[in-house]
């Protein structure tokens, strides 16, 4: 084996790793170029190499366009509670009440898109109806919903995860944009029927997929993160 100091670094490999990561982000605002189902079918292919515990692979991925995602969208928008507070019935997202630092990071990026599109802190009718663009998708073309087999335990769902960010990856690496969406998971009851979910799935998340819209001031959103030295520590 060669000592780290002997081993070469391919820097344009590097390179192109580090950019598919550093420019993922969440696009909010698509254009309606169709992506050939060939370059999904890659895309999934490569982001199930993600890692397992004991290989179970526990992902699923219903993926839907034309006709299906229309009708998934208004069985959504047009659904009795889609007015009220969204219920999170199968899990949780986010805690009971929020705390910092976390508080402030969720403002902060809250603030920074309604900026962006002019929505004041008072316009909740505003806010809802950038919220509901979710459901369409953000008009991307491609949407999936993402499920999991509801007996699993926590780590398969720590699994999906890194299969989920191994989709959006895969997707830069071919200039595709995408948005992960937990927006969907309490619209389950919904989603069911049209894509035929069975109940021992639990929806995790929707994910549009498609060509950045550059025109629309929402995908001007660049947000930050926090210096290594806040999160990590390193012991010698």
């Amino acid at each position: 084996m060669l000592a780290p100091d002997q081993r070469t670094v391919d820097a344009e490999a590097v390179a192109a790793v580090d950019e598919a990561i550093t420019s993922r982000r969440s696009v909010r605002a698509f254009l309606p170029d169709p992506v050939d189902e060939g370059t999904i079918r890659e895309i999934l292919q490569v982001a199930s190499r993600a890692p397992s515990g004991t290989n179970m692979q526990p992902w699923k991925v219903y993926v839907t366009a034309g006709e299906t995602k229309h009708r998934l969208a208004e069985a959504i928008l047009s659904s009795g509670i889609r007015a009220e507070k969204a219920k999170w019935e199968e899990y949780k997202y986010y805690p009971d009440s929020f705390f910092e630092p976390y508080l402030s990071r969720r403002r902060a990026v809250g603030y920074a898109l309604y900026g962006l599109l002019g929505i004041g802190r008072r316009e909740v009718d505003r806010m809802r109806a950038q919220h509901d663009r979710n459901f369409v998708f953000f008009d991307a073309p491609v949407g999936m919903i993402f499920t999991i087999d509801r007996r699993l335990n926590k780590g398969s769902w720590i699994d999906h995860g890194m299969f989920l960010q191994s989709i959006m990856i895969a997707a830069r690496a071919r200039g595709l944009h995408t948005c992960p969406q937990a927006a969907f998971a309490p619209y389950h009851r919904y989603i069911r029927p049209i894509l035929d979910i069975p109940e021992e799935e639990v929806v995790v998340c929707g994910m549009a997929l498609g060509y950045e819209d550059t025109s629309k001031p929402e995908n001007k959103l660049r947000t930050e993160r926090a210096p290594i030295e806040e999160w990590s520590t390193f012991l010698r």
